[in-house]
Order: structure tokens, then sequence, then C-alpha cells
């Protein structure tokens, strides 16, 4: 892809119902932690933990969305940004995680649905994006099959309260990664640690990604019901046996398994043998209970991995060869700048015969970023945005039947573990004075969008579905 294409790259491209927007997320974003009746979620507690957060930092403050949201939407607004996905703080509706409702949580989002609907914006609410009520780790959280009761309830309460203005939902976001480095590595809220801990709440998440998905479609036939992955493009480090089986493995479960669970298609026990662990969390009609048939998928894709053989690595028997020792162009977090890898995952999902409709529901980079003169030249971050959008429309050219992509993220924010020090952000956080600086990146995709939007985008209108 050559410079002068990125710089003829038009919104028209991709059509007047091509969705465009940009994502956030509850814990990231709002602070106010115990605010107006809120209680702790797991990434409260945990980023108070010593030694868990980039220099001992937290997320108590954060972007103080919860008392901006609507200077942050006028910004948005000013950016020519009308779709707006944000996901919702479950401890801040049921504090206890179950139970009471806080009614000043529910009139929190009420207030940031309508300020939204007020300026044009469309909200795109995702139900759980990582903050599961403390209190109901203390039960067991993702590890206790009564998890499918809470998170039900929890659906329930809020597709109640928001449905009549909501009408686009994301279940789950990225149930690989909340999983895999909060219950096995211990990297992520809640610390736990090991396959005793990642098979159970695997098991139950993709059940609740269903069940939560039959929840909102009783609410209301007509709501666009998804979910979203977090996958990377998988290659081979060499053209030799073993790096192709691990590659193949590494690939089953990170781009695989939760889509391949909510299509039908059970457990992959032939090329992840370490999961028939599940079958003692196995109940019956599991396999029917796992199945949801979803309007689109959120795919969210920064990188590729480069993988080969590891005999010594437990249950995959791979590693990553890291972009660094290949001496490859990487964003702030070290991951590699492959726009092609977007490309083929897109083609990759797309040959699912039970996938509908794609959207690109996070893309983005995070890189040193500078205030100077009152500016933000983030050069780097446009070129990134530039390629990987421009590696969507190839897909779409080709037939690949996707129809969004969402910038991660709005503004600067807590990147979890890693703190405030990665900035993925279109707005620059001055975070000691709250100040919001629209970086140049942002102002680029400002200018890319101005087209006026003549369409309204629903699950019924004339995007092509598959049957």
């Amino acid at each position: 892809m050559k410079d002068n294409f990125f710089s003829n790259l038009k919104r028209s491209d991709f059509g007047e119902d091509f969705i465009w927007g940009t994502s956030t997320a509850a814990f990231q974003i709002e602070g106010s932690p115990f605010a107006d009746g809120k209680k702790a979620s797991i990434w409260d507690e945990f980023s108070h933990k010593k030694g868990k957060i980039y220099k001992g930092q937290n997320a108590d403050i954060a972007c103080n969305f919860y008392n901006r949201y609507t200077e942050d939407l006028q910004l948005m607004k000013s950016m020519n940004i009308k779709h707006f996905r944000f996901s919702l703080s479950w401890s801040r509706i049921l504090p206890d995680g179950t139970g009471k409702i806080n009614q000043a949580g529910l009139d929190f989002y009420d207030r940031l649905i309508d300020q939204c609907l007020a300026l044009g914006i469309t909200p795109w609410v995702t139900l759980y994006h990582w903050d599961l009520p403390q209190k109901l780790e203390e039960k067991g959280g993702w590890t206790n099959r009564e998890i499918i009761n809470w998170f039900s309830e929890y659906v329930k309460v809020c597709v109640s309260r928001f449905g009549d203005r909501v009408k686009n939902w994301m279940v789950l976001n990225e149930p690989l990664v909340f999983l895999g480095a909060g219950h096995f590595l211990g990297i992520h809220a809640p610390g736990r640690r090991g396959i005793k801990n990642f098979i159970p709440a695997m098991h139950h998440a993709s059940l609740c990604q269903a069940i939560g998905g039959r929840i909102l479609r009783d609410f209301d036939q007509n709501l666009n019901i998804g979910t979203t992955f977090s996958c990377s493009y998988i290659e081979a480090f060499r053209d030799r046996e073993k790096d192709q089986k691990a590659a193949n493995r590494v690939d089953c479960l990170v781009n695989r398994l939760f889509l391949e669970l909510s299509l039908g298609y059970g457990y992959p026990f032939e090329e992840l043998a370490f999961l028939k662990r599940v079958e003692k969390f196995y109940k019956a009609k599991d396999d029917d209970l796992l199945k949801f048939e979803f309007d689109f998928i959120g795919i969210q894709n920064y990188t590729r991995e480069i993988v080969k053989n590891a005999w010594w690595i437990p249950y995959l028997q791979a590693m990553n060869v890291k972009a660094e020792k290949r001496n490859l162009q990487t964003t702030e977090m070290g991951w590699e700048i492959y726009p092609d890898g977007l490309f083929h995952l897109l083609k990759k999902y797309d040959a699912y015969p039970g996938v509908k409709n794609i959207l690109v529901t996070e893309n983005g980079a995070a890189f040193p970023d500078q205030v100077i003169n009152g500016q933000v030249k983030d050069e780097e971050r446009k070129q990134y945005l530039q390629q990987y959008i421009a590696a969507t429309l190839k897909a779409k050219k080709q037939g690949v039947n996707v129809n969004g992509y969402f910038v991660w993220s709005f503004t600067d924010n807590f990147e979890w573990a890693e703190g405030y020090h990665p900035r993925f952000g279109l707005v620059y956080i001055d975070y000691e004075r709250q100040q919001r600086i629209i970086k140049n990146s942002g102002l680029w995709y400002r200018d890319f969008l101005k087209t006026s939007e003549t369409t309204k985008y629903t699950k019924h209108h004339s995007i092509s579905f598959k049957s």
C-alpha cells in the first residue's frame, strides 16, 4: 500500500451505510469508583494492590468521564463521530452484583444515552468490559457457575432500562483476554492463576455470552446484538511442521475458540487437548446453551503474532517471537504494525457461514505522544489508522461483509496493568488538569468523517447479511 493510496483514502469508498465510531470502556474512563452508591469492581480492588499496576497508578479519577461526559460528547460531535461504543459498569448498576439496584447508576447511564441521542450520536453498549463486581468475585466470580444467574439478572436490568433507546448491544468484550490474563496468568484482575481457574471461567463466560444474547433478543427481536473477540493474525516462525502446528494451536485458542462455541461447533478438543478438562464443568444441555445467532461479531485487532514450537511451554507448546527481536516497527506496546493482518482476519471470520456481519470494534495504537505548543503531532498514529482502515477497505472490496470500524480509543485512558503510560486516544488527556487536546490523528479522523450520513444503520437496512 503506497502513501498516495492513504492520502486518497475517502470515507465514501466504504459506502453510505458503513459505521464509523470510536470505543471506550467504563473502568478506563469514568473514575468516581464509589460515587452515588457504586461499589468496588475487581479492577478497583486489583489496581490498589501493590505491584500490580505500572507505577502504582489506579483509575480512581482516570478521565473523570463520570463528571465530564457532556463535554466529551460535545467534543466527539465536533469531530464528526456519530457512533460511540461504551460499556456499562456492572457495580455502578448493581453494587453487589445482584439484588438491590442502584438508581443513581441507572440515572447516570440514562443521562449519557440521552445526551448521545440529543447530539446525533448512536450509542453502542458493551455489557461486560472486564469490571466484575468485587462482591461476586468473593463468591468465586467467573469460576462459579452461579454467574450465569448473576449475569442474566444484570443483562435483564440493563436492557429493561435502556433497550428503548439503545438498539446496538455487545455482550462480552474480549473473553480470551479477561480470562487468560485474569484467570490464568494473574496479571489482570482478579489476579487468579492456573488452569484450574481458567477452564471453569472460560466455560461459564462462553455460556453467558450466548445466554446474554438470548436475553437481549427476548426483550426485543429488533435489537442489533453482537459480541467482541480479540484476535491476532498468527503465522509460523519457520516453514517447519512443528512451528506450523504450534501456530495452529495458538490460532485455535486466540482466534477460533469463543466464536466457534457460539456457532455451535463445540470445543476444539483435537487441537487443544487440555480443554477436555472442561467436561468436569459440563451439564446437560450446555451444548445448546453455548449457541447463539449473533447479528454481528466485533473483531478487535492490533497486531500479528509470529509463533514457534516451544515444547517446554505448558498446554500450548508454543511461544511468540517478539517483534523487537525481528527488528520490525512497533507501537509503544511492543506490537508489530501489520495492517495486512486485519485484512486476513476479516477474510477468515467472513468465511464462517454463521457470521452474518462483521464490525471492527477496536483498532488503534499507542505511541509516545507529547504536547508541543498546544498540539500533539502524532503522525505515527495517523499513519497506523490510515493503513488499517485501508486494509479494511481492501477486504470490503474483495467481498468481505465488514460494515463498521471503531477506533480505540476516543481519549487516552487507564490502560489496565499498564496504567496511564500507553496513550491510545484520538484525544490527549492531561491527567493533572483534565485538559483535552485533539491530536493530529483525531483531526485527520474528523476530516475523514466530514461526509454527512444520509442513512441510518439498523440490522434491517440495505447491508447484505448472510443467510
